[in-house]
């Protein structure tokens, strides 16, 4: 057999001493009785049947042991050990190196039970989050589609009015629909990104530009504070790092102070990379919300982002984006005091 096992050792060891023990009392007591057995006689036994009993029991054990063992790979369901278990076991000779590979399968099941428990959950909050964002606008065309059916056609301020609310609610499928996509798109590595150098504040300038209208509707005053950089020059999407920053930026837009919304956008140099700040003086969040804010459809105020217009899926997209890129993506925020979202790109080379 190829694996001896030091507890079979100890065993056979164990008895073979014990059965030579009481073997060499009864002999020194025929001794005592017959004059015809010597001691060098008692020796020459003793020697014989400790060696013969030691691998006798040896062998015995070992194949019970064995048998035992090969009953464990079978029991337990899908149990194939891996060389790094089997090793452990052969290198220990031991029961116990076969215990801790046991255990150390255990362990990682159980591990992997718990991380299959909380997606179980995650995607029971998925779905149900999924079929509300879509059942409010299918509600919404329904019930102006019937009130239209119903004799609202015949009223012409009626039907466009309803009209247009139908077409907000459309739109906001249509976008729901979209969003959904790219996410799938960017997780499934479909997105190819298009790395290329590009100016990050002339980025950033033309991002501010692009969303005056919704600002000053929302009486937001935007900032980018540039002084310490001429120019911030990385290596990534520009398409979809302009995504990142109109989402971030519209955030702000959004949840800002409405009385006195500030947001400021802030370089910082990092070494191999640059660090982009996005911190706006809304209500902030809280810190049972924070880790979860990157989660699809997760909101910190259901009622009011959904009316706001958000699909709830746009910080998924930018984590998803910043991640594309081999960067990491954060959040530090304290009620009543704002929020700052950070993210890191490469520096051109």
């Amino acid at each position: 057999m190829a694996t001896r096992y030091r507890e079979t050792n100890k065993v056979a060891l164990t008895t073979s001493l014990g059965i030579v023990a009481v073997l060499t009392v009864l002999l020194l007591i025929l001794v005592y009785i017959t004059e015809n057995l010597h001691w060098w006689h008692i020796l020459w036994i003793d020697g014989v049947v400790f060696i013969t009993g030691f691998f006798v029991y040896q062998n015995a054990v070992d194949k019970f042991i064995f048998e035992k063992i090969k009953l464990i790979y079978k029991t337990i369901p899908n149990f194939r050990p891996t060389r790094k278990e089997k090793a452990k076991a052969a290198l220990s000779e031991s029961i116990e190196g076969m215990n801790e590979a046991v255990l150390e399968w255990g362990n990682k099941q159980r591990v992997e039970i718990e991380e299959l428990k909380k997606l179980a959950v995650y995607r029971r909050e998925f779905l149900g989050n999924i079929s509300h964002e879509l059942k409010t606008p299918i509600f919404n065309i329904q019930g102006y589609v019937l009130t239209l059916l119903d004799g609202g056609l015949e009223d012409p301020d009626i039907y466009r009015s309803y009209l247009i609310r139908t077409e907000k609610s459309v739109n906001r499928l249509i976008a729901i629909v979209e969003d959904l996509e790219e996410i799938s798109k960017l997780e499934s590595g479909e997105v190819k990104l298009n790395l290329d150098n590009f100016d990050l504040i002339e980025l950033a300038k033309d991002v501010v530009d692009f969303l005056e209208m919704k600002a000053r509707k929302n009486n937001a005053n935007i900032r980018i504070d540039s002084q310490n950089f001429r120019q911030v020059i990385v290596r990534a999407d520009k398409k979809r790092i302009r995504q990142v920053l109109i989402n971030l930026i519209e955030n702000g837009i959004k949840y800002g102070d409405k009385n006195n919304n500030k947001i400021v956008v802030r370089f910082f140099d990092m070494g191999e990379n640059y660090l982009v700040e996005i911190k706006d003086n809304g209500p902030g969040i809280s810190e049972e919300s924070l880790f979860r804010i990157f989660e699809r459809f997760y909101r910190t105020d259901k009622g009011r982002s959904r009316d706001m217009g958000g699909t709830g899926l746009g910080l998924a997209i930018v984590k998803h984006i910043i991640e594309a890129h081999d960067q990491t993506i954060s959040v530090r925020s304290k009620l009543e005091k704002g929020t700052i979202f950070a993210f890191t790109l490469s520096k051109a080379k």
